[in-house]
C-alpha cells in the first residue's frame, strides 16, 4: 500500500492518504471551486473517507451547488489554505472526500481523468479537451 502526505501552508492541519483508494482525479471548472481557489479550477482526487488519516482540524463553509446538493469545504483556519470537499446529499457519495492536489507534499503521481463544469471554464483555463469533459457534473 502506497500512502502519501499532505498539510495546509502553515503545516497545522496535515493528512495521509492511501493512493490505491482513489476513486479518481479531475478538474472542476465549477464557480464555486473558482471562487473558492481564487483560479480557474480546483484539482481534486476523490477518495473515500476511510483510507484518509487527518491530524488537525478543518474549518467548514457549506454552499448549496449549482446543481442543489451541498458542498462542504474545509481549510486550514490558520493560514486559509483550502484541503478538502464534500458533497452532502448525493448518493454514491456519502463516504467520498475531495481532497485539493495542490494540497499534496508531492503530487507527481496524480493523474487527472476527467474534468467536470466545462460550461463555466474561463477562456484564460480551458478545460484540456484530451480528457473526458462533461459540461457539468458526470450525471449531467
Amino acid at each position: 500500500m502506497t500512502t502519501h502526505t499532505g498539510s495546509c501552508l502553515c503545516g497545522a492541519i496535515s493528512y495521509e492518504l492511501e493512493q490505491d483508494a482513489v476513486v479518481t482525479a479531475m478538474h472542476c471548472h465549477c464557480l464555486d471551486c473558482q471562487k473558492s481557489t481564487g483560479s480557474g479550477k480546483a484539482t481534486i482526487i476523490a477518495i473515500p473517507e476511510s483510507s484518509l488519516k487527518f491530524k488537525g482540524t478543518l474549518k467548514y463553509y457549506s454552499v448549496i451547488g449549482t446543481d442543489g446538493a451541498t458542498v462542504e469545504r474545509g481549510f486550514c483556519e490558520n493560514c486559509g489554505s483550502p484541503v478538502m470537499s464534500a458533497v452532502v446529499g448525493v448518493e454514491g457519495w456519502e463516504t467520498i472526500k475531495l481532497i485539493k492536489a495542490g494540497s499534496l507534499d508531492d503530487s507527481s503521481w496524480v493523474t487527472v481523468n476527467a474534468n467536470i463544469w466545462k460550461s463555466s471554464a474561463r477562456h484564460w483555463d480551458t478545460a484540456r479537451e484530451e480528457l473526458p469533459t462533461f459540461e457539468r457534473n458526470f450525471q449531467n
